[in-house]
């Protein structure tokens, strides 16, 4: 993070040494996003969600307690098909759960998802708002605070990648 901060501070030297005075204005997103009464609507849905998963999951580890406490208890008087039948079931059940867990919370699984989904139209609101505040006051960065640091508005008029292009090119 050091290493970006001071990436960041030689780039915006640079090219405030090369222009006139560049304009640098900052935000800080999450305080925005956690404002918002969509953002806060998007969270509680996700947190339905959840609750809804949660209580599913519950109910089928509930049954795979039950199914392998009555398996624990019968199995002295169970024949060898029935214990190898039961113990079958139990281990579908076992892995069902295991699957129902990645899917919902897993890396990738819907939990995820849902959170993308719901909060893309608030971030995109955000960034547009960004964005306008950025060309009507003429700033030329906008940096966000919250996290790690990462532009959010560049002014066009600074870009240096076709310069640099051209110089790697010996134009």
């Amino acid at each position: 993070m050091i290493k970006k901060l001071f990436f960041l501070l030689i780039l915006l030297s640079a090219t405030g040494l090369s222009y006139s005075q560049s304009k640098i204005g900052y935000v800080d997103t999450k305080k925005i996003i956690d404002g918002m009464q969509e953002s806060q609507d998007a969270k509680l849905r996700l947190d339905n969600l959840v609750d809804d998963w949660q209580s599913q999951l519950k109910i089928l580890q509930d049954s795979l307690k039950n199914m392998r406490d009555d398996y624990e208890k019968k199995k002295l008087i169970l024949t060898e098909q029935l214990k190898t039948q039961r113990e079958q079931e139990i281990t579908a059940l076992s892995a069902s759960i295991d699957n129902f867990k990645v899917q919902k919370f897993g890396e990738g699984g819907e939990y995820f998802q849902k959170q993308r989904e719901f909060m893309k139209p608030v971030q995109d609101r955000v960034f547009l708002a960004i964005e306008t505040v950025a060309k009507r006051e003429d700033y030329d960065y906008v940096i966000d605070r919250s996290g790690s640091i990462s532009l959010l508005f560049v002014n066009e008029k600074n870009d240096l990648t076709a310069k640099v292009i051209k110089v790697i090119e010996g134009k």
